[in-house]
């Protein structure tokens, strides 16, 4: 079979790591795009760092040239990348916070889709996979700009899969619970983490989500809860 190659965006992040040594160790050859990536991040043969950041199409443009020009294909997209400020009440939240939401978790996401579609268009194939969070869909109070700009990636997701679900092209959102990663112990010390969703669960889905049993999925918002339901 022709090797895959898979763009993952945060891909040293603390759920980035996960799925990119997933997808190396499932054959495919990863290309790991952060702003500080280094090669020696992922000791495999398959990884290639594009040192990049999401912060306007341009650069979203340039790292995907990279990838194309190396690879000449990109089969799926795993776009990681996000942030959470919390703490606030709607009326509380200043203008910087709601816009730092937006930047970080809708603005990255709409740049990479608008760099890497036209190249999955072009090969009348493709998967893309991003990560949401519950609070798309069940907010609670004082995340207001965070649950918001989720639910705006959940809403460009399934824009995404509508528009090209007969180009072969499959769209689908994660929406996880809080995730075990070392900034969220961090973050929350004393908390009961076996509750917490496994970064390896993510990372298997996203697996299934590229493979042959996952082609007829798209426009999905899943729910991964953990226990902590």
């Amino acid at each position: 079979m022709p090797e895959k190659v898979a763009l993952v965006t945060g891909a040293n992040g603390g759920l980035g790591t996960h799925v990119t040594k997933a997808l190396l160790d499932a054959e495919f050859l990863v290309a790991g795009l952060a702003p500080r990536i280094q090669p020696k991040d992922f000791d495999h043969p398959d990884f290639s760092a594009v040192p990049a950041a999401l912060n306007n199409l341009n650069e979203a443009r340039k790292a995907v040239e990279a990838v194309i020009a190396k690879f000449s294909k990109i089969d799926l997209l795993v776009h990681t990348v996000g942030g959470f400020a919390g703490g606030a009440t709607v009326s509380d939240t200043d203008d910087a916070t709601w816009q730092r939401m937006f930047d970080m978790n809708v603005n990255s996401t709409f740049h990479i889709l608008r760099a890497v579609i036209p190249h999955m268009q072009a090969a009348r194939s493709g998967r893309i996979v991003a990560i949401g969070s519950r609070a798309a869909e069940s907010p609670g109070a004082k995340v207001g700009a965070y649950s918001a700009s989720k639910a705006a990636v959940v809403s460009l997701i399934r824009t995404v899969a509508i528009e090209n679900k007969d180009l072969g092209i499959t769209a689908n959102v994660i929406l996880p619970g809080t995730i075990d990663t070392p900034a969220n112990r961090v973050a929350m010390p004393g908390v009961d983490v076996s509750t917490w969703v496994k970064p390896e669960s993510i990372a298997s889905l996203i697996l299934w989500l590229a493979g042959d049993a996952g082609k007829d999925v798209t426009g999905a918002a899943i729910p991964v809860y953990g226990q902590g339901l």
